[in-house]
């Protein structure tokens, strides 16, 4: 008997709303296999997910399969990895899970299923578990990927929330993946402005990770959605997050690398937008900052536009803000720190904060964006009026 017929799987499916075989099979697949398998991506689109599926339990023998010119290793070695979680109790218990977070199955036949990701091919999610609002997905066709380090320093943080918010007053939507850092940032900002806002996770999408955005994420399933395609209950681990940062690339129309380390995985997000052919920006940063050194490569090497404002994204998106939207208004912190500059005497940081009055992580977030508008420089002992 194939998993698809046994009763405590096809209970599960109805609580899922997955009462047809294919779509069924689809709740399968996320259970047995992990994120972007190509071969499995490949079946499916040749067999249809039911059918595949009942392959995948036969062993991977069947004549046909021949068609697909698969090399017998691929076959071979696809089996021997999907086998360990070909059992219907294993798919039953992510039924459950998935009913019991009450998430919602979104597959490729639906109608507002996004298109976009189409361009990953065989490597394209088999389906989508998603709590909160799924109608969300349909509407990232006109959307940015904002992305960057967990540990952000203030200047990270207030940039990706300036443009977060700008661009959400504009009603686009904001795509991160939930993490510390920018993409908190980018996702509160978003929210803070009555925006759209999707986070797409590496774990399942029941799950609450990282702890500290508990209330984040809950304000995000109600508002807009949490999206994955790792089965409900999944741990996020490293190789979940490298296949994440694909579909975070995919869904968007524009991926925006706001802070990354030389080594940052983020990186990997701007790579896959770079190799889908999506427009990448990177905002630049303090030279001595190793915050920015992936954002600086990502200039140089990656051909990456170079983003120091809301029209800067916008322009990615092949847009452009309105002539009297052009002039970036400063934020109040801009001009309480102008104020407690002057053209030649050097101030250092805590000199700034004490006569402006404001918190040392503000006064160097309003530096550096100042320093990007051309208005204030850095000199030896600390800052002057440009």
């Amino acid at each position: 008997m194939s998993l698809l017929d046994e009763p405590a799987v096809r209970a599960g499916g109805a609580r899922v709303g997955a009462g047809d075989p294919d779509r069924l099979a689809r709740a399968a697949w996320t259970a047995i296999t992990e994120p972007g398998d190509g071969t499995a991506g490949t079946l499916v689109a040749a067999f249809g997910p039911a059918r595949a599926l009942r392959m995948a339990e036969a062993g991977l023998r069947d004549p046909e399969l021949a068609a697909l010119q698969l090399a017998p290793q691929t076959l071979s070695a696809a089996s021997a990895r999907w086998r360990p979680r070909l059992e219907a109790s294993f798919v039953a218990r992510t039924l459950q899970d998935a009913a019991k977070a009450e998430l919602a199955l979104f597959t490729p036949e639906e109608e507002s299923w996004p298109l976009q990701l189409d361009d990953l091919a065989a490597h394209a999610p088999l389906a989508l578990w998603v709590r909160g609002d799924r109608a969300a997905l349909a509407r990232l066709a006109r959307s940015v990927a904002i992305v960057g380090a967990r540990a952000a320093t203030p200047y990270g943080e207030h940039v990706a929330a300036e443009l977060a918010g700008d661009l959400s007053v504009r009603e686009v939507a904001i795509a991160s993946g939930a993490a510390y850092g920018i993409d908190g940032a980018a996702h509160r900002a978003a929210l803070g402005s009555g925006g759209l806002t999707v986070a797409v996770v590496a774990g399942g999408a029941d799950r609450v990770y990282p702890a500290g955005h508990a209330r984040l994420l809950t304000e995000l399933a109600r508002t807009g959605a949490i999206v994955s395609e790792s089965a409900p209950g999944s741990t996020p681990t490293k190789w979940r997050f490298l296949q994440r940062n694909r579909l975070i690339a995919a869904l968007t129309a524009a991926t925006v690398v706001v802070e990354a380390g030389a080594r940052s995985g983020t990186l990997n997000t701007a790579g896959h937008a770079a190799a889908l052919g999506r427009p990448l920006g990177a905002v630049p940063g303090p030279v001595t900052s190793a915050t920015s050194a992936g954002c600086h490569r990502l200039l140089r090497e990656f051909d990456a536009q170079c983003i120091t404002s809301t029209a800067d994204v916008l322009e990615l998106l092949g847009e452009g803000l309105d002539a009297g939207d052009r002039a970036r208004e400063p934020s109040a912190e801009e001009v309480r720190v102008r104020d407690a500059l002057a053209s030649r005497t050097a101030r250092d940081v805590p000199e700034i904060a004490r006569r402006s009055g404001l918190a040392v992580g503000d006064v160097q977030a309003a530096l550096g964006l100042l320093e990007l508008a051309g208005e204030v420089r850095s000199v030896p002992g600390g800052w002057v009026l440009s």
